[in-house]
């Protein structure tokens, strides 16, 4: 691990000492692997993020565990805790998850009476700003946050928490490309185009859109991945 790494998860510590507990270092491991800062394959020090989150040895032991109940770490004997790496089987049945959940978060927000589209909107200002400055690894991060932003639509905690999850395990797809304008432009686009049918109240049309959103973008990884 870096030291950047390491001083990025320091600035956690202050949230910790209110808790302490294992999920709560879960939860910022998770949200590492999904902004992309801990990498399919990487091994998590222990002596390293203990130290910079301020726990013990046995309170990150614990939230290693729960990265591995959430298939997110590995542990390998005698070698460590590793960031997983997936197959073509793991996008397949994660894109199966993707589509039940974000379009059923979707189709849940048409039955409410008022939603809130700030955060999605925020992302795709973070994506389109990223683009702009090509970081497209940001744009990538970026696109994570706005499908954890229409999943909250639901306002469902368990839809939300389940996203979390299933988000996290699909940034480590993101390591099969190469970071290129190619892969994370058309993104941007589908966004756009979902985020202004939802402005419009047009719930049906955002479902579908997203729903060949994802089909293609688990086509596109399953090929990178051969």
């Amino acid at each position: 691990m870096s030291t950047v790494d390491a001083s990025g998860l320091e600035r956690e510590r202050h949230l910790l000492a209110r808790s302490g507990t294992a999920e709560r270092v879960a939860a910022i491991l998770r949200q590492y692997i999904t902004d992309g800062v801990f990498a399919p394959g990487e091994r998590l020090s222990e002596p390293v993020i203990s130290s910079a989150l301020g726990v013990s040895r046995n309170t990150l032991r614990e939230s290693f565990q729960l990265l591995a109940h959430e298939r997110l770490a590995v542990h390998e004997l005698n070698r460590g805790v590793f960031v997983r790496e997936l197959t073509t089987e793991d996008i397949e049945d994660l894109y199966v998850v993707r589509r039940a959940t974000e379009c059923g978060a979707l189709r849940r927000a048409a039955e409410r009476s008022t939603v809130d589209l700030t955060a999605a909107e925020g992302a795709l200002r973070d994506g389109r700003a990223a683009a702009e400055a090509e970081d497209w690894p940001a744009v990538g991060t970026a696109s994570i946050h706005f499908h954890q932003a229409l999943a909250d639509l639901a306002g469902s905690e368990r839809i939300s928490a389940t996203m979390r999850q299933v988000l996290a395990e699909t940034r480590l797809f993101f390591v099969l490309n190469e970071n290129t304008r190619e892969f994370y432009e058309p993104f941007l686009e589908c966004h756009e185009q979902i985020l202004n049918d939802l402005r419009g109240g047009r719930f049906d049309v955002a479902e579908a859109a997203l729903d060949r959103y994802l089909r293609d973008a688990e086509a596109w990884l399953i090929d990178l991945s051969r």
